[in-house]
C-alpha cells in the first residue's frame, strides 16, 4: 500500500491530468529518479495498492471531469489547493482568480470542505506585498472560502539559491524589494502575521496549520501540519493503517511516506519563488518529452531498458 502524491514536483491536475488518467487505467507508473534518469521504479496504482491520491495544484479544473471516474474505480483523494492573490509577477501564467475561486468551490461543493484543503503559500514579504497586504487579502479569501474548506495551510517563502536568484531578476526589473521574513529581525514582524492569520482562519471556521516552519507557532495556536496527512487520510477515509514519516522530506516536514508521480522542471505554471522549477529553457526542453502514453511523466522508459523494481511500500 502507498500514499501517492500528484505532486509536489509539478502541477499534474492542471496540465497532466489526462496522463494521469491513462496511468490509472493502466495500474502503474514509473517513477524516475531525478538524478539519475536510468533508475525508475514501477509502482502499482491499482485502487487495492492505493491508501490515498494526494493532488497538489493551482487550478484542479482539467482534472475535475475524470473525478467520476476516479470514484467509480475505487480511490480515495483529496486536494491541497493553492490560492493566492498575487499579481502577475508573482504567478504569471495563472487564471484570473475568480476562475480558480469558482474552481475551489465547485471541488468542495462535490467533495465535500474536508477534502480541499486551502494553500495560502508561499507567503511572500515585499514592498508590495507586506504584512497589511497579506492580512487584508487572506482575509478577502477566507470570506469567499468559508463553508468550502476546513482547513487553511501556510508557509512563508524558502530563499532557495534558483528562487532568490529570480527574485534578484524581479527586484531589478520591477523595482520590488523582497524581505526574509524569517530572519531573526523581523519575527515581530512574522508573529504579527501568523496571530492575524490565525484570527482570519478562526473567524471563517478554519484550523490553521504551518507547513515545514522550524519555528513553533503553537502559542498563538498554530500547530505544524502535514500536507500529506496520515491522519487526515484515516479520519476522511477510515485507513486504520499506520503511517510513517516521510525521511526524504526537510526535517520539518511532517509529511506521512508518499511515492510522487511527478518530475521536477515540467510545471508551465513558472513563478518565480517555485523551487520545484531552474529555469525556463528547462521546462520547455521537458514539455517536449512529454509524452502522454508514456508510464513515466517525462522521457520513455522500458522495463529491458532501465534498472526496474517493483516498488510497493505496504
Amino acid at each position: 500500500m502507498a500514499i501517492i502524491s500528484a505532486s509536489r514536483r509539478t502541477d499534474i491536475p492542471a496540465f497532466y491530468s489526462d496522463w494521469f488518467m491513462k496511468r490509472i487505467r493502466a495500474g502503474y507508473f514509473y517513477r524516475v529518479n531525478p538524478f539519475n534518469l536510468r533508475q525508475a521504479s514501477r509502482v502499482s496504482l491499482m485502487s487495492g495498492d492505493v491508501d490515498a491520491i494526494v493532488f497538489w495544484s493551482k487550478n484542479p479544473g482539467p482534472l475535475a471531469r475524470h473525478l467520476d471516474e476516479l470514484d467509480d474505480l475505487g480511490y480515495s483523494y483529496y486536494f491541497q489547493f493553492t490560492l493566492n492573490p498575487y499579481e502577475a509577477g508573482f504567478e504569471p501564467h495563472l487564471q484570473p482568480l475568480e476562475e480558480r475561486i469558482a474552481v475551489f468551490g465547485g471541488l468542495a461543493g462535490r467533495l465535500g470542505p474536508g477534502r480541499v484543503i486551502w494553500r495560502y503559500d508561499p507567503i511572500i514579504l515585499s514592498s508590495s506585498t507586506p504584512v497589511a497586504y497579506h492580512l487584508e487579502q487572506a482575509e478577502r479569501l477566507a470570506i469567499r472560502l468559508e463553508g468550502a474548506t476546513e482547513r487553511m495551510m501556510f508557509s512563508f517563502l524558502s530563499y532557495y539559491g534558483k528562487v532568490a536568484g529570480r527574485l534578484k531578476k524581479l527586484q531589478e526589473q520591477t523595482g520590488i524589494g523582497f524581505t526574509d521574513i524569517r530572519a531573526l529581525q523581523h519575527r515581530e514582524e512574522l508573529l504579527r502575521l501568523a496571530q492575524g492569520l490565525k484570527a482570519i482562519a478562526t473567524s471563517y471556521s478554519m484550523q490553521i496549520y504551518s507547513c515545514a516552519e522550524e519555528l513553533d507557532l503553537s502559542q498563538i495556536g498554530i500547530e505544524h501540519g502535514s500536507c500529506v496527512d496520515g491522519g487526515l487520510i484515516s479520519e476522511l477515509f477510515g485507513s486504520s493503517r499506520q503511517f510513517t514519516r516521510d525521511k526524504h522530506q526537510r526535517s520539518a516536514c511532517g509529511c506521512a511516506a508518499s511515492v510522487d508521480m511527478g518530475m521536477y522542471d515540467s510545471c508551465p505554471f513558472r513563478c518565480p519563488y517555485c523551487y520545484a522549477n531552474k529555469h525556463d529553457a528547462a521546462i520547455e526542453a521537458n514539455m517536449k518529452r512529454h509524452n502522454p502514453e508514456s508510464a513515466s511523466l517525462l522521457h520513455e522508459y522500458e522495463v529491458e531498458k532501465a534498472s526496474q523494481r517493483d516498488l510497493f511500500t505496504g
